[in-house]
């Protein structure tokens, strides 16, 4: 298989997931933090982030590696309670920021393009008992910090990411609980929390504007999880409507905002209004935006990223008990196709990418794009015999070859200056994965050594679910009869 010239190779981390260190050198608690510490049976096998991949201390095995492998980027995000203790910029912890800077001076120096993510859901604890993410106070800590950090790394750092999965973070947190701090707020945290992430990424990304642009000449977004569906029966007029009702509701309902005209798509606002009216309440339970908070959220990205890895199909099923909750509210039901391969909650459907980069690209005219994430996971210990994964990613890259070359024509790929890049996730993870993700990268003339590509992209909510293993079981819960 033949890469296209400028094509880059990558991997990709959280903070909590690989640093370790979890209270040296001042750092302060985040969410999990206590979340793991309180045990419980919340986390598997009850284990902690405390020592992780104990990159923290063993950077300097890292970067080895990162050479060995001839990386060109490497993406990993910031610990909040790292560099900012209590969450304010009122306790600046000095060890942090060195910690950072010589990540990011160590991939310069190696020829290896830093990206940052500011936040991996590891927020500082003192934030959390202030009201977190359902609070709009977050909103102005929130833009605090993405300053501190523009303004500390930005002279090196040209490619941020504001907030990781926000739309997978709010269900799992504020909707379900999964998340720490683990109260599920059914049918209304989840969308106060889209709400408030709404807001300081667009907060954020006009800090970035406004004040550090010009200087750093860099690029902001946020990565957004996105899986492909297909309507169970293509000729239900029903299922039709379900899927797009699935991917409005985790995709477009922060996508569109973003990148369209500052507000949540129709179909949300009309279906959330109707389940609330129907329930009793006097209003809708999904939040509106005022007109200066859509012009202030509208066009807030420098371009998509998207974080791909399975497929489902889905059919339409009516909440006809009420039942209060964000995956009630889109009156979906999903499963995967038998015929699909299917290794833990991963589908192999390579062709999804394909389906949903395209979606991207004709919904959201045309973006940059990022797949920031995508990949195939593997049981604990991992095999050394990488038959599948390898399958996996040749399959993959065939996909997405065909989007350049089929879809929109190899010489439109030329004169878009099209080219490929991949990230993979490091290989180890607190869930015991191994998660290896593959992120897809194209590149305009506006920016230095990014990519671009343009491609599609459909998801829902329900999907979400199967990306951790114990949100599948609390579906299964709310079908049976009580």
């Amino acid at each position: 298989m033949a890469f296209p010239e400028g094509f880059g190779w990558g991997a990709s981390t959280a903070a909590y997931q690989v640093e370790g260190g979890w209270d040296a050198d001042g750092k302060g608690p985040s969410v999990w933090d206590t979340f793991t510490h309180q045990g419980g049976g919340r986390v598997f096998k009850n284990q902690t982030g405390d020592v992780a991949c104990g990159s923290y201390t063993l950077w300097e095995e890292d970067l080895k590696c990162i050479k060995q492998l001839g990386l060109t980027h490497y993406h990993f995000s910031l610990s909040w309670s790292r560099l900012l203790p209590d969450g304010t910029t009122g306790f600046i912890n000095q060890k942090g920021i060195d910690y950072y800077n010589k990540i990011i001076d160590d991939l310069l120096t190696n020829g290896v393009t830093p990206i940052v993510t500011l936040y991996h859901f590891d927020l500082p604890q003192t934030l959390e008992d202030q009201g977190g993410w359902l609070s709009e106070a977050i909103i102005e800590s929130f833009d605090e910090y993405a300053q501190f950090c523009f303004s500390t790394f930005g002279d090196r750092v040209k490619q941020w990411i504001t907030i990781n999965e926000p739309n997978l973070f709010a269900l799992l947190t504020y909707d379900l609980g999964v998340f720490p701090p683990g109260v599920p707020h059914r049918g209304t945290g989840g969308y106060q929390a889209i709400h408030n992430l709404i807001k300081a990424h667009a907060r954020s990304w006009h800090s970035y504007d406004s004040l550090f642009r010009k200087g750093q000449k860099g690029m902001v977004s946020l990565a957004l999880f996105a899986g492909w569906v297909e309507p169970a029966d293509p000729n239900s007029a029903s299922d039709q409507e379900a899927a797009q009702r699935a991917m409005a509701f985790h995709l477009d309902i922060f996508a569109k905002p973003i990148f369209i005209d500052g507000d949540y798509p129709e179909v949300v606002k009309s279906q959330i209004a109707s389940m609330s009216k129907k329930q009793g309440y006097p209003s809708s339970r999904l939040p509106e935006f005022t007109e200066e908070e859509k012009r202030m959220i509208k066009g807030t990205a420098d371009f998509f990223a998207v974080q791909y890895y399975s497929s489902r199909l889905v059919k339409y099923r009516e909440n006809d008990k009420g039942e209060l909750s964000f995956l009630q509210d889109v009156e979906v039901e999903i499963f995967p196709d038998p015929s699909w391969i299917k290794l833990d909650w991963v589908c192999v459907v390579p062709w999804g990418l394909r389906k949903l980069l395209n979606y991207i690209k004709d919904t959201y005219n045309n973006p940059v794009i990022y797949i920031t994430e995508n990949g195939f996971p593997q049981g604990d210990p991992a095999s050394l015999d990488d038959t599948q994964r390898w399958e996996y990613f040749r399959q993959t890259f065939q996909e997405l070859f065909k989007e350049r070359r089929q879809d929109h024509g190899e010489e439109n790929a030329r004169q878009g200056e099209r080219h490929t890049a991949t990230e993979a996730r490091w290989p180890c993870e607190d869930d015991g994965k191994g998660w290896s993700n593959v992120a897809a990268r194209q590149r305009t003339t506006r920016a230095t050594r990014n990519s671009k590509s343009s491609k599609t992209l459909i998801s829902l909510t329900s999907l979400l679910k199967e990306t951790h293993g114990e949100v599948l079981r609390l579906q299964r819960e709310e079908e049976e009869p009580s």
